[in-house]
């Protein structure tokens, strides 16, 4: 059968006995803090022989086979080692892989993107939030980390366009504006307001708690993502504003 071992590439032990490449996952996590969409990375140590060092490099590791069952549970394990938390979402990105990528050998990347909340989690020391400014981020990555970042902001705006995914950048309890605040900063443009909440109203996927927020204004309805929601894919996009 195509791609099962030949029996030339078996050793006495059984084992598999040819070259394999090094493999490891990725993950993108982003945020809205504040007015910017921002994304987490963490510094490459200093050692002899670390590729990079002390650059900053999207947060990721090889493939543990004894604690990983798959890719998604690697993806989860190195998102809660770098911000404690567990996302409400992770979506597989894509497969990156060459001879060059890694200088210490043929190396397979696995990435994945992760969506949290502004105030989830508490950061490992050598992780810290970059902001992304018109669709891109500024700083240089190590490995081909910036054109996997850069697939990530185009996968999610994409998505936005016609999804829910930004109810996952949320903290537990918003209201309309801030949801709707959060669509433009993705989008980096305005929405309509009356168009917006009758969308995200209809489309059932947030609830009313029974609280307001009060402030200068008029008190605001607070509202919560439904527990368990999967996202929400709309018939049309956000068109804009004419």
């Amino acid at each position: 059968m195509a791609g099962e071992p030949r029996s030339k590439d078996l050793g006495k032990s059984g084992q598999l006995d040819f070259p394999r490449p090094l493999t490891t996952v990725d993950v993108v996590i982003f945020r809205i803090s504040g007015d910017s969409l921002q994304v987490l990375l963490v510094q490459r140590p200093a050692d002899e022989g670390e590729p990079f060092p002390q650059a900053w490099a999207l947060p990721g590791g090889f493939v543990d086979v004894a604690k990983d069952r798959d890719l998604a549970a690697c993806a989860a394990r190195k998102l809660r080692e770098k911000t404690g938390v567990t996302s409400p979402y992770l979506e597989q990105l894509g497969s990156w892989g060459s001879a060059t990528r890694d200088p210490r050998g043929w190396s397979a990347t696995h990435a994945y993107f992760a969506l949290i909340p502004d105030d989830a989690g508490t950061l490992a020391p050598d992780a810290r939030w970059f902001p992304i400014q018109g669709g891109r981020l500024k700083d240089k990555l190590a490995f081909d980390h910036g054109d996997i970042l850069a697939t990530a902001i185009q996968r999610l705006r994409n998505k936005v366009e016609y999804t829910s995914l930004p109810a996952y950048l949320m903290p537990a309890e918003f209201t309309l504006p801030d949801l709707q605040r959060v669509y433009e900063i993705v989008l980096d443009r305005s929405l309509e307001k009356s168009a917006f909440r009758t969308r995200i109203l209809s489309a059932d996927m947030i609830e009313p708690v029974a609280k307001m927020r009060r402030g200068p204004n008029r008190p605001a309805q607070l509202y919560r993502l439904k527990k368990g929601r999967e996202p929400v894919y709309f018939v049309r996009t956000f068109n804009p504003p004419e």
